[in-house]
């Protein structure tokens, strides 16, 4: 947290008056933050409304959380530079940013908030939230297969951590990690002379696909939990 996400730099930036001016309006109570009347210099969230001697400084901003099913074939951006982009697919108004990555050629769960708050929280749990996927390979999957992918495999220089994995049938397999490499599932199955012939993201955290289909969407709680 830094002096920027204080109330007192939002009402010198606001209203160009100056720090002592702005400290003077917080302690007689002049300010509503989330319409609530504050005495301190109290820290203020991007979405929160604030009034200041009666007048509107902020209006409040609704927070969006999406679980949306990316199709295969649309790249993880809202560069509407790039081909196939993200943006140009997403049916919403109001602008929301993808939490994580999905390669283009994969599918499935992917998260859209404008809570800010979740990229932090997200940065936080990089090698803690749970990231669950189905997979199609080329040939029949082993049991050396299944032991070496949830050892670890050196891909890019080091090893992957430990993860869950097992079998669904002959050419199928269950995955859970804890970790966001770049295309990392591919590199690892290419490593032991596989081939992703398809995959599938069906859980972050405590968010599932269930039964959407490709683009479509539904609202869920608030994102990756503390």
């Amino acid at each position: 947290m830094t002096f920027r996400n204080r109330l007192q730099y939002f009402l010198v930036k606001r209203l160009q008056i100056s720090n002592k001016k702005a400290l003077e309006l917080i302690s007689v109570g002049a300010c509503r933050v989330a319409s609530k009347q504050v005495f301190e210099n109290v820290e203020i969230q991007p979405f929160e409304e604030i009034i200041c001697e009666g007048e509107i400084l902020r209006e409040e901003k609704k927070l969006y959380y999406i679980a949306f099913y990316k199709p295969v074939g649309i790249e993880t951006t809202l560069n509407q530079a790039i081909p196939d982009n993200l943006q140009a697919i997403l049916p919403f108004e109001e602008k929301l940013f993808p939490v994580g990555r999905l390669d283009k050629a994969s599918e499935g769960l992917l998260l859209l908030t404008n809570d800010g708050r979740v990229f932090d929280k997200t940065l936080r749990k990089e090698h803690q939230t749970e990231k669950e996927y189905i997979v199609k390979v080329d040939k029949p999957i082993t049991a050396s297969f299944i032991h070496q992918m949830s050892r670890g495999i050196t891909i890019m220089g080091q090893t992957t951590l430990p993860c869950f994995v097992e079998a669904i049938d002959e050419y199928n397999f269950r995955i859970i990690l804890v970790q966001g490499l770049n295309r990392q599932i591919r590199r690892m199955c290419y490593k032991l002379a596989y081939e992703v012939l398809s995959l599938k993201r069906i859980r972050i955290d405590q968010v599932h696909l269930g039964d959407l289909q490709p683009n479509e969407y539904r609202e869920v709680g608030e994102l990756i939990g503390e």
